[in-house]
């Protein structure tokens, strides 16, 4: 501020407000990590104070499991029954939970594949139970190697591997049983034949009726957008006494005489679709799962799952008890969230999957505040809390959370809806010490459904103060954000091994897209009524300054994108422009920067992460800072300006398997898919590396003085900075040659001589007098009012 460049003010002034908005989201981001907490669960002493060995009957609460998909192609239907076989076979009480699974495609397939999956669950979670095996997604186990095993844990080793080969074959037979749902099902339709009313072939069920959902040959009433509401109980509840199952005979060569062999009640769930609704995506069908669990199961607390995520602890569900049956501050506790861990990523994490800077490192520093945020999957929530009730901390003396809900609003109806069982359902979901309850022999069928119509909600605060937040991209942050704003806190939980793992986009574009997604609609967050700016007084102040970062993040781009373009013009004129005086600039910059990667080693250290995985951080933010993040702020401004904004890509999931996985574990990898999010990033390499071209053009011709040559190296160092970050994105348009990564060294290489000798052999071509005199009075009058005089081109 002291030496303002008057030669160049406009580009003074953007280096000032640049600087300055690095420097506060640098501070921002520290401010969230002054306190870290690692809180490891103690399972121990919370088996021998709610499930005692050998006491037969549980204390622990009873859970909801919320699974959610859309298509069983897009969403391999392989991997979301893995993900269902991992819950059933649990180790939680049988009893003690139920699994209520979304298909928001109201497919025939994800029914029929619910089916194929109970029937497969009554030899796998046996086989679980009795030998403990881990994990008990079957698609993981069998494919883990014999090392990675660990040591037998089970009651019956000499049984182990008889029973292991019986249950591989059984699940080979489950997995062709799936496949050839795509083909049965449209066989079993055609030879029913087409129906003359609806001008369509109906898919037919097995037992000759009309599947009520979407038809593979879409007809009215029948297809992904209308279709009428499904609920339709898979497995009832198992009751709360163990069942041993029989020993081995010649139909079943598994002796399951000490074997509980009881499954947990199983939820098939496809909501109403009517056309002229916002379904609000996977917010809107997990408010169904929410009021349909709470009609028949109604436990106290609630844990959500992507179809593609598993359960890899089977001990998960105990560990996240942990926290909230802590008798110090567990009843203040409205979620639990698990670090996301992904199979099928490449070694090298290419592309920042993991994310393990936010997961092991601003999450535990959350975690000493108020904890950290909602993240879409792998988190159990407190049910009370996603209806919208005060943490206890905050209630009166004589107040309690079940009163407050049942007395929440004299109109119940305008807050929750008009279904009478459900609204008497709410003050129970505080009891933790009541069971799952069996289904009530009164029919429910016509109060399941009416629950999961397109019209419930009109009218009703879901969406808003109840349930899952709507409206917004990222609707995870927000739900968290909301709670956290009422006061409650959260708690950040770390297992070893991982308690869930499932599969994330290894493919450049696709993975831009995720990241587009997020940072839309966290800008979006931060300039609506949920900004973190204007919640009360129940957030804490640091908790507030890092929702603000998190959501204002973006922001950053304008500055960076300007900056990385700014080397073209840097070197094509006489001098390096840079805030003088230089050598006291330089000392203060490079300090700066000193100190900054000082503390990333050390929260390296304490975070328990790699200088890789700090690495890839920082590339992919550079990456998603040139490309991803403009776009974000652009959609920001369309949607301020009250305009749609950009669409939002949703993430496909990894397809490989069978044959060609085995040829070529990370083929997505180098899949090029070209985009125009790309092309901004695009742009930045080719100037960065055609400044450096010309910088040794011009040196090589002989057109540098001394102090020139150092001042362009100074900068040159800046250029070889910025493509080192953008090295990621580099390799992944280079398609299947980046598994040669050297080649791209000789490509730049090449390049630069090629731009050199260019600049070289161009220079006297383009000389100032084989110019017009018209456009050199032009561009000089333009040029003197915004770059600096010594930029004569």
């Amino acid at each position: 501020m002291r030496h303002r460049d008057t030669d160049s003010v406009v580009l003074w002034w953007v280096t000032v407000f640049g600087d300055f908005w690095f420097g506060v989201s640098w501070l921002l981001n520290q401010a969230s990590k002054l306190n870290p907490i690692r809180r490891v669960p103690n399972l121990a002493l919370l088996n021998q104070r709610f499930d005692p060995p050998g006491n037969g009957s549980s204390q622990l609460p009873a859970v909801d499991v919320f699974i959610n998909t859309v298509d069983p192609v897009d969403e391999p239907v392989l991997c979301t029954m893995n993900s269902v076989l991992s819950i059933l076979a649990t180790d939680y009480p049988v009893g003690r939970h139920a699994t209520y699974f979304s298909d928001d495609g109201g497919s025939l397939v994800h029914y029929e594949a619910l089916l194929e999956t109970a029937r497969f669950a009554a030899v796998w979670a046996p086989f679980c139970r009795k030998h403990r095996v881990e994990p008990r997604a079957p698609e993981s186990y069998f494919a883990a190697k014999a090392e990675d095993a660990g040591p037998y844990a089970g009651d019956a080793p000499a049984q182990f591997v008889d029973d292991r080969r019986h249950v591989r074959r059984e699940y080979e037979e489950f997995k062709a049983r799936l496949a050839a749902l795509f083909t049965v099902i449209p066989q079993r339709s055609e030879a029913h034949g087409p129906d003359s009313a609806k001008g369509a072939t109906p898919t037919f069920m097995a037992d000759g009726t009309h599947w009520p959902g979407t038809w593979f040959e879409p007809a009215a009433n029948h297809n992904k957008g209308q279709h009428a509401a499904i609920v339709e109980v898979v497995l009832n509840h198992p009751g709360d006494e163990p069942q041993l199952g029989a020993p081995a005979s010649s139909e079943n060569p598994m002796d399951l005489s000490a074997v509980d062999v009881r499954l947990p009640m199983l939820v098939y769930i496809a909501r109403e679709k009517q056309p002229g609704y916002d379904h609000q995506k996977k917010a809107g069908a997990m408010n169904v799962q929410l009021r349909v669990s709470a009609l028949l199961s109604n436990a106290p607390f609630v844990i959500n799952f992507d179809g593609d995520h598993y359960i890899n602890n089977s001990a998960a569900f105990r560990a996240a008890m942990c926290f909230m049956l802590d008798p110090r501050h567990g009843e203040d506790t409205a979620f639990v969230q698990f670090p996301q861990r992904f199979d099928d990523v490449d070694p090298t994490d290419r592309y920042s999957n993991h994310n393990r800077v936010f997961f092991d490192a601003t999450s535990l520093g959350l975690n000493g505040i108020q904890g950290p945020s909602y993240v879409g999957t792998g988190c159990m929530f407190r049910r009370a809390a996603l209806y919208g009730a005060d943490p206890p901390r905050w209630l009166p003396p004589d107040g309690s959370v079940s009163k407050q809900l049942s007395s929440s609003d004299n109109d119940p109806c305008h807050h929750f809806g008009n279904s009478m069982p459900f609204i008497n359902s709410i003050p129970l979901a505080t009891h933790h010490e009541r069971p799952v309850s069996p289904p009530p022999a009164s029919p429910l069928d016509a109060e399941l459904a009416a629950v999961a119509t397109c019209a419930y909600e009109d009218g009703t605060g879901w969406g808003d103060g109840v349930g899952w937040v709507y409206n917004i991209a990222t609707e995870d942050v927000v739900t968290g954000f909301r709670i956290h704003r009422k006061g409650w806190r959260s708690m950040y939980c770390a297992t070893e091994p991982d308690a869930f793992r499932g599969t994330a986009p290894i493919n450049l574009t696709e993975r831009l897209y995720q990241i587009l997604r997020w940072s839309g609609g966290s800008l979006d967050m931060f300039f609506s009524r949920n900004s973190p700016l204007l919640a009360g007084r129940r957030l804490h102040p640091l908790q507030r300054v890092a929702y603000a970062n998190m959501t204002a993040y973006p922001i950053s781009a304008a500055f960076i994108f300007f900056y990385d373009l700014l080397p073209l013009m840097w070197l094509s004129g006489s001098e390096f422009y840079i805030q003088k005086p230089f050598a006291t600039y330089a000392a203060y910059m490079f300090a700066g920067i000193a100190m900054m990667e000082v503390s990333g080693m050390v929260e390296i250290t304490w975070a328990g992460i790699t200088l890789l995985d700090w690495c890839r951080n920082e590339q992919f933010f550079m990456v998603g800072a040139t490309g991803v993040y403009p776009a974000a702020v652009l959609h920001s401004l369309l949607r301020l300006v009250g305009l749609k904004g950009l669409p939002f890509k949703l993430t496909a999931k990894p397809q490989s398997s069978g044959a060609a996985a085995a040829r070529e574990r990370f083929a997505e990898v180098y899949e090029v898919q070209w985009a125009p999010l790309l092309v901004p990033t695009v742009v930045v390499i080719a100037v960065n590396v055609a400044a450096v071209g010309a910088a040794l053009g011009r040196a090589a011709a002989g057109g540098w003085s001394l102090p020139q040559l150092a001042a362009t190296a100074g900068g040159m160092l800046f250029n070889a900075w910025v493509l080192l970050l953008l090295y990621p994105f580099a390799l992944g348009i280079m398609g299947r040659w980046s598994k040669r990564p050297y080649l791209l060294f000789v490509l730049l290489v090449v390049t630069l001589a090629a731009i050199a000798s260019a600049y070289v052999a161009l220079l006297p071509v383009f000389a100032p007098r084989f110019v017009s005199p018209f456009w050199l009075g032009f561009w000089s009058r333009v040029g003197s009012s915004i770059f600096p005089t010594s930029w004569r081109i």
